[in-house]
């Protein structure tokens, strides 16, 4: 009796699994599906390509997945789990918070640079409309504002940055910088290295919130 994938699509997301087989499973489909979705889009992407790819039978990715949309979700928290621990990591031992922030702007706008699969995920697969794909981003995503905006914070009382600047605020800008400066480059027709911009945004965003130095 063939089972109706369909009607799997309102189950509740699965999670990682804990033995270490399924968990080197589940990571080979993680990479699989953003191959895929990168290549087909998400809404062209069926299944069965995923599956090819990472070389399971299609059955195989619903022992892991309720459905596509937990695929899509999952290999967001992936990747953006992985860039922030990473980020937390590389920047253990800056000097300031203004330090580490440039750490922050570097190493993701380079992790992107260096991997036009994943910024055409990130920038174009998971802008999707679906509620249930905004609820399961969201949580990394908060977790990757905070960082920037404790960045920010502990720089203002580092007397790093100016005090009078709203956190909030700056977190979105620096944000908002990097992904425009990636989404253009990831749409462009042109063809370009986006790390050669990483220096221009530096620049603007240093002249913004630095403290001028007496």
């Amino acid at each position: 009796m063939k089972t109706n994938h369909k009607e799997q699509d309102h189950r509740e997301f699965k999670g990682v699994p804990d033995d270490p087989r399924k968990r080197a499973k589940y990571l080979a489909i993680i990479e699989a599906a953003l191959e895929a979705f990168s290549e087909y889009g998400y809404h062209d992407c069926p299944v069965s390509k995923i599956a090819q790819k990472a070389k399971v039978a299609d059955g195989t990715i619903y022992l892991y997945f309720a459905n596509k949309e937990e695929v899509l979700v999952s290999v967001f928290q992936e990747k953006m789990n992985r860039l922030i621990s990473d980020i937390e990591e590389l920047t253990k031992e800056c000097g300031n918070a203004w330090d580490k922030i440039e750490v922050l702007i570097r190493y993701h706008m380079a992790a992107l640079g260096d991997n036009p699969v994943l910024a055409n995920f990130l920038q174009i697969q998971l802008r999707q409309s679906s509620s249930n794909i905004r609820q399961g981003i969201a949580e990394p995503l908060r977790k990757f504002y905070r960082l920037i905006e404790s960045f920010v914070e502990e720089g203002q009382k580092e007397g790093v940055i100016e005090s009078a600047l709203n956190a909030n605020i700056a977190r979105k800008v620096i944000f908002g910088s990097i992904d425009e400066v990636v989404s253009c480059w990831v749409l462009s027709r042109r063809r370009y290295d986006v790390k050669e911009r990483i220096e221009d945004v530096l620049t603007i965003l240093r002249r913004a919130f630095l403290v001028e130095k007496s």
